[in-house]
Order: C-alpha cells, then sequence, then structure tokens
C-alpha cells in the first residue's frame, strides 16, 4: 500500500480554521484537578516507566525495572506483591488483556512474563530478544506488538498471538524510537515514532504498516491517545531547541494535524476520557500535567495547568472514578555524576530510598 506521506492543501487550510475558531471560544469551567494522595512504596526511587491500571480488580502495575512489576493495590494504597521474577528482569511495564484474565510484563532483558490479572500468578518468562521496550495489545485481533530494541536500520515490532503468546511474525519500521501506541477496535494499532516526528498506522492482522504520517509542528512525537468513536489521535510532542512541547490532535483516517497547542516539556503521556471530553498530557521536566477540553472532534481548548513533581510522565486513569494514578520518586541532581541533558540540564540522576510515590490525582 503507498504510504500517505503528506498533508493536503485542503487539510492545512482546515487545521488553520478550527486553531482560530478555537481561539474565541470563551473559557470553560475550571475541573480543579488537584492531587488527592501521594503514598511512599519502599525501595530504591530510581528507574521506573510505565503503569497501567486493571480497573476492575483495582490494580496499578507498575514498572520498576530493578524491583519488578510492582502491584499497587488502589483501595489500600499499598504496595501488595511483585510478579514473578520480573524483578531480576527488569520491567517497563505491563500490557494488560483483560478479556482474557492475562497481563504480561514486557522486562528490559526481552523477556516477557505473562501473569493471571485475577490472582497475579505468574508463568515462567519468555525470551524474544536481547531487549525490549515496551508492549500494546490490540483486542479486535487479539495480537501483541511488542517493540524490540531497535537495531542501525530500525526497529522490529514482534507480533504474538493471545492468549498462546506464540510468535506469529514481525513488522519492521525505521523509527529507532518507537513510543507509545493504541488499537482503534478495528484492527489498526497507531504508533508514536519520536525520532521521526510520525504516527505509523499498522494493521495488525496483515502485519503491515498501511500508513506513515508526519507531524508537522509536533516534535518528538512520543505521547499517544486514541478517541476512536471521533477518529481522532492525541499526541504528546517533547519539543526541541528549535520547536516549544505541542500537543497535537491528528485525523485517524487521513493524517492530517487538526490542531496544535502549547504544554510543558518532558512529554511521556496522554489519556483521553471520552466522557468527560478531556484530554490530559504528563508533562515530566516542567511538573506540570496539561488539561485540555475537547469541545467536538474538530475543536479543543486547553482548561488547566496543573502543576505536578519532577517526574510525572507517565499515568493510567480509571474511567468509573475518574481518578488518575502516577508515580515519581525524590531525587536530585548530584553533578558529580554524568546528567541526561538531552532531557533536562537538571535532569535527576540519584534518588532516595523509600522515596517513590503512588500519586492520586482527582478532581473538585
Amino acid at each position: 500500500m503507498t504510504f500517505q506521506n503528506t498533508l493536503s492543501a485542503a487539510g492545512t487550510a482546515t487545521a488553520v480554521a478550527v486553531m482560530l475558531a478555537g481561539a474565541a471560544l470563551p473559557a470553560s469551567a475550571f475541573d480543579g484537578w488537584h492531587l488527592e494522595n501521594a503514598s511512599a512504596i519502599a525501595g530504591p526511587g530510581s528507574a521506573w516507566d510505565y503503569v497501567s491500571l486493571d480497573a476492575a480488580r483495582g490494580h496499578l502495575f507498575i514498572g520498576r525495572r530493578g524491583s519488578g512489576l510492582q502491584v499497587y493495590d488502589i483501595a489500600s494504597r499499598k504496595a501488595i506483591a511483585v510478579i514473578g521474577t520480573t524483578a531480576a528482569e527488569s520491567s517497563n511495564g505491563a500490557a494488560i488483556m483483560d478479556d482474557l484474565d492475562l497481563g504480561i510484563s514486557y522486562n528490559e532483558n526481552g523477556t516477557i512474563t505473562p501473569f493471571k490479572l485475577s490472582t497475579l500468578e505468574a508463568a515462567p518468562s519468555i525470551k524474544l530478544g536481547d531487549e525490549l521496550d515496551s508492549a500494546h495489545y490490540d483486542p479486535a485481533t487479539r495480537r501483541l506488538v511488542v517493540n524490540m530494541a531497535a537495531g542501525k536500520d530500525g526497529t522490529e515490532l514482534l507480533v504474538l498471538e493471545a492468549p498462546s503468546l506464540k510468535t506469529l511474525g514481525t513488522i519492521k519500521i525505521t523509527s529507532k524510537k518507537p513510543e507509545h501506541a493504541q488499537a482503534d477496535g478495528k484492527g489498526n494499532l497507531f504508533l508514536a515514532a519520536r525520532d521521526e516526528n510520525a504516527v505509523y498506522r499498522i494493521d495488525t492482522k496483515d502485519m503491515k504498516v498501511t500508513a506513515r504520517w508526519p507531524t508537522p509542528g509536533c516534535v518528538q512525537t512520543n505521547g499517544l491517545a486514541l478517541d476512536a468513536a471521533n477518529r481522532r489521535i492525541f499526541l504528546g510532542c517533547r519539543g526541541s531547541a528549535t520547536a516549544k512541547p505541542t500537543f497535537a490532535v491528528m485525523d485517524a483516517d487521513s493524517g492530517a494535524v487538526l490542531y496544535s497547542a502549547e504544554i510543558g516539556g518532558g512529554n511521556d503521556d496522554v489519556v483521553f476520557d471520552a466522557e468527560l471530553k478531556r484530554v490530559f498530557l504528563a508533562n515530566g521536566v516542567n511538573s506540570v500535567m496539561n488539561v485540555f477540553e475537547q469541545v467536538d472532534a474538530n475543536t479543543y481548548r486547553p482548561l488547566e495547568a496543573l502543576g505536578t513533581q519532577a517526574g510525572v510522565r507517565t499515568m493510567a486513569m480509571d474511567a468509573k472514578s475518574k481518578k488518575i494514578y502516577a508515580v515519581t520518586a525524590e531525587g536530585s541532581a548530584d553533578y558529580s555524576k554524568k546528567i541526561t541533558t538531552s532531557v533536562s540540564p537538571y535532569y535527576a540522576n540519584t534518588f532516595f530510598p523509600d522515596r517513590f510515590f503512588v500519586l492520586t490525582y482527582s478532581r473538585n
């Protein structure tokens, strides 16, 4: 299939019109999102990545790498388990397949660890390669797409059948930094490519890329969420030295960028709540969570910007309670050690024991 790599003049004109229309809208009511609770979890504070929520059982899964895939009970506000051998395998997070009573921890050492959501009982880990980053589930095709470690010419996405976890094939993409992804319920997986400023559309049944769309004005495309009903993709873009970090809205059928607005720096996650018509973007460098209102499929406006804490960058939302769960740790930039200045000149490289927190946000 021919990739759709350019925006039409009509699409660009539409985007300009939508942005101008949005600028004239009156302000909406203030939701008042705020920190409801901060609960400390024992152990080292450093090296965490993705969080995911099994809302039916009230379990938040936290990829704490050297500490493993930790299970946090949102009712008791306590860590209650570590999944299998994921501490030794260094968990990055979990993919939740609630229709199959199945979860998998995706681990830095190239393994995945299957476990039952109902009992948290883990099966032996399965070796897929030398290293991997994350995994994304498509319930429409019951397939799991795993981001393996990038090579010199791009990344192999490994496609597994669920629940057997048998390898069905691979999909090769040129991006070396594939990030967040979400399925649309129709057999398509949309994947953000941070290094290419692009979004891939992937057919999970035929295991092939069907489109690769550029994200003009959206630099370092990283976070991604989906409004499947209205066919809209929400992007968190980290920006660069010459481009501000932005929130962008893309048409999921044409790839046209319809709206963009400035956000805080260091975006690593986007969440959309269809009932509230709210888009949330967690930005760990500037310690802010931007909240946008979806007026309609083509119209958006900034609603508020909640001050959070440094490192609050990944999150999960309970669609029923409307609570948002995020994690961070108390840290400091020790100038005697290497600092990842590409992220921030003050990016923490030292963390304090027992100062890792699960943060619960809610609205007034």
